[in-house]
C-alpha cells in the first residue's frame, strides 16, 4: 500500500534559463507517493533529465510555469541546497570526479547538511560501516577521492551510498544504468532495492527496460517532446522494450526530428 504525495509535479513547463526560448518541458503532471517506485522512459532528448534536473532545482533551467510540491509543500523557488537538506536526492547520469577529497569527507559533509547539526565520528563511523556493509561495499572504497579513477559502476555505487547515508525521502536516479554491463546494473539495481523504504519515493529516469528487470516499478511513464503521452504498470516499459518508441510516436503524428527538443 502507497502513502502521502512525496512529489506532486503540475502543469509543469520549463525552458533553458541562458536560452528562454528553447522550451524543453511542454506541461508535465506527475505524482510520486511514498512507497512507490515509478520510472520515466522516452527517446534521446525528450527532457526526462531536464525534468529530472528541475525537480532538483537546477538553476540551469527556468521554470515558466506550473508548480513542484514536496510533501505538500510549494517548492518550485527552493534553492538545490533546500531541497537536498529537505530529503530529495539526484543520482547524476555522469558523476564528477573530485580528486583530493574522500568519500569519507564528502559523506559526512553531506551527511550534516541533511542533518543540520555536526555529525559525532563515532556516530558517523558507525553508520558508515553499516551502510557499506548493507550494500556489500569494501570499506576500502570510502577512502578512495571521489569518482576520482573510478568504472563506470563504481561511479554508480557511489551514488548510491550517498543515497544510503543520506535516506532521502524522494530518490531521483537519472540513468544510473548508462554504460553499465549487466554485472554492474544487477550490483547497482541490487543496492537500491536494499535502501528501498515504505515512507520513500522513488522516480527513476531511462531509455531502456533492462534495469526494470531489477528495479520493479509500480508506474511507467513515457515522455514524449516534453509532455507525457502514455502512463502504465511494467507492461508497458515490456511493450517498449519490444517494439521501440516509434510506434508511438508515430500514432502521435510526431518524426524522430520533431520529437528531440532537448539538448
Amino acid at each position: 500500500m502507497t502513502g502521502s504525495p512525496i512529489l506532486e509535479v503540475r502543469g509543469l513547463k520549463v525552458s533553458v534559463a541562458a536560452q528562454p526560448e528553447t522550451h524543453i518541458v511542454r506541461g508535465v503532471d506527475l505524482q510520486v507517493n511514498a512507497g512507490e517506485v515509478h520510472a520515466l522512459m522516452g527517446p534521446n532528448g525528450s527532457g526526462k533529465s531536464t525534468l529530472a534536473s528541475t525537480i532538483a532545482g537546477s538553476p540551469a533551467y527556468k521554470v515558466d510555469e506550473g508548480t513542484i510540491l514536496y510533501k505538500g509543500e510549494d517548492i518550485t523557488k527552493w534553492r538545490p541546497d533546500e531541497r537536498a537538506r529537505a530529503g530529495m536526492f539526484l543520482s547524476f547520469q555522469y558523476p564528477t570526479p573530485i580528486p583530493g577529497v574522500t568519500m569519507v569527507n564528502l559523506l559526512r559533509s553531506a551527511l550534516q547538511a541533511r542533518r543540520g547539526a555536526e555529525v559525532p565520528a563515532r556516530e558517523f563511523i558507525a553508520e558508515m560501516r553499516s551502510t557499506l556493509a548493507q550494500l556489500k561495499m569494501d570499506e576500502s572504497f570510502a577512502r578512495r577521492y571521489v569518482n576520482d579513477g573510478f568504472s563506470g559502476g563504481e561511479k554508480k555505487r557511489a551514488e548510491i551510498l550517498q543515497m544510503g547515508m543520506l535516506k532521502p525521502d524522494l530518490a531521483i536516479l537519472d540513468e544510473t544504468d548508462s554504460g553499465l554491463d549487466v554485472d554492474a546494473l544487477r550490483t547497482v539495481a541490487e543496492g537500491v532495492n536494499e535502501l528501498k523504504r515504505p515512507d520513500m519515493g522513488i522516480l527513476i529516469i531511462t531509455h531502456y527496460e533492462r534495469i526494470l528487470d531489477y528495479i520493479k516499478p509500480d508506474f511507467v511513464h513515457v515522455l514524449v517532446s516534453g509532455r507525457i503521452v502514455r502512463s502504465g504498470d511494467f507492461e508497458l516499459a515490456k511493450q517498449i522494450e519490444r517494439t521501440g518508441y516509434d510506434p508511438i510516436l508515430q500514432e502521435l503524428g510526431i518524426t524522430r526530428t520533431e520529437e528531440a527538443v532537448a539538448p
